[in-house]
């Protein structure tokens, strides 16, 4: 996630400012009245924070249960384009957000989360002999609220039937159970799980977040992003330890200084491991993606939650390498119909890096397309999420 470090310690609206001052982002009018919509959030959770409620005497003597906690502020969904500065402003809010008990993540790692709670918690009912529950999911999404005030969701977005079909009571039971939630998309909610399987009965879970949660739509802008992306080198030859450090540099300059972690996504079910990763932007070397049995589908999944993919350590490919060259041409043809930004580090320029083995001939399609990669026309191209 983005770096926590530049915030002021007095909201969304003073971090925007000072980020401004020192010539980081410039003004923008929709980023204001998005900005004073969180900032709102934010003086309410402050609010809550300094007075916080007491339980009654009787509770506090154990004779009488605790009330639950007291019902948070009103969250909001923004949404927008990739090149919108989604990212940048859940940062400027969560950095020094006035609540203990908070998250910030990726939503698909939180319903990961979530189904492997739900399967622990009936195997842990069947090893005790007790009969399965009607609905794991309240019991489930209680202790979430217990340890979580505030959810902050990066990437909302719902692709999957066994998300889809248990995210009404989750979210139904947490806003009720107080917990406020701000998410960012690149969807309006009514385009959540469009065209999926069973829709008809994941209607009611649109209909929640739109009264449960404030939607706001983010205009794309200015792409800041894409000024600091025609800034880099993207591709990089020779290898060596200069083209290392200039891909760790351009990693960190679009993910606005995160040092990014592993992650996992589900395509398929199938685990996508990707080694490096912050809102938007992954990181992997050739050989985690192109020495394994990955398809199409992969490729697919990676290039849906990522405008921006850096792989490093791209070798020259000969006969002893045709599936490793066949892996490369498909994740090459699955980026490019996406339009995702690649960044890379190879040992040679794109037309000598395949030119003997099976499918020689037709990787000249896939040169074509790491040339036109590099192209300003191409980089201005929106990612097709």
């Amino acid at each position: 996630m983005d770096s926590d470090a530049h915030t002021t310690g007095k909201g969304p609206v003073a971090n925007l400012t000072a980020r401004r001052l020192a010539g980081q982002v410039q003004a923008d009018s929709v980023q204001e009245k998005i900005v004073l919509r969180l900032q709102a959030v934010h003086d309410q959770l402050a609010a809550m924070a300094a007075d916080p409620p007491r339980p009654s005497l009787l509770a506090r003597l154990g004779l009488m249960s605790a009330p639950k906690p007291a019902e948070g502020p009103h969250g909001l969904y923004i949404w927008g384009p990739v090149r919108s500065s989604k990212s940048m402003l859940m940062a400027l809010f969560f950095g020094d957000a006035p609540v203990a008990k908070k998250r910030r993540l990726d939503f698909h790692e939180f319903m990961l989360e979530v189904h492997d709670r739900l399967h622990r918690r009936r195997e842990e009912l069947a090893a005790k002999g007790a009969p399965p529950e009607a609905d794991t999911i309240v019991p489930v999404a209680k202790a979430i609220a217990t340890e979580t005030r505030l959810l902050c969701f990066d990437e909302f977005q719902v692709t999957t039937i066994a998300d889809a079909m248990i995210l009404g009571r989750l979210f139904e039971t947490l806003f009720d159970e107080g917990v406020t939630v701000v998410a960012t998309s690149n969807r309006a909610p009514d385009d959540l799980y469009k065209d999926g399987l069973q829709r008809d009965r994941f209607l009611p879970f649109i209909d929640l977040l739109k009264q449960r949660m404030d939607v706001l739509e983010l205009g794309g802008g200015h792409d800041y992003r894409m000024d600091r992306l025609r800034e880099l080198d993207v591709y990089l030859t020779p290898l060596g330890a200069w083209a290392n450090a200039k891909l760790d540099e351009a990693f960190r300059a679009l993910s606005r200084g995160a040092d990014g972690e592993p992650r996992v996504l589900r395509t398929q079910g199938r685990d996508v491991d990707v080694p490096r990763a912050a809102p938007g932007v992954a990181m992997a070397h050739y050989l985690d993606w192109c020495a394994k049995p990955m398809g199409a589908a992969d490729f697919l999944c990676i290039a849906d939650h990522f405008h921006t993919i850096i792989v490093a350590d791209i070798p020259k490919m000969g006969p002893d390498s045709q599936d490793k060259a066949a892996r490369f041409v498909t994740m090459i043809d699955t980026f490019y119909e996406k339009k995702v930004k690649l960044i890379c580090s190879a040992a040679t320029a794109p037309d000598k890096l395949y030119i003997e083995g099976d499918g020689a001939f037709e990787f000249q399609r896939t040169v074509s397309r790491l040339m036109e990669m590099q192209s300003p026309e191409y980089l201005v191209l929106d990612h097709i999420a």
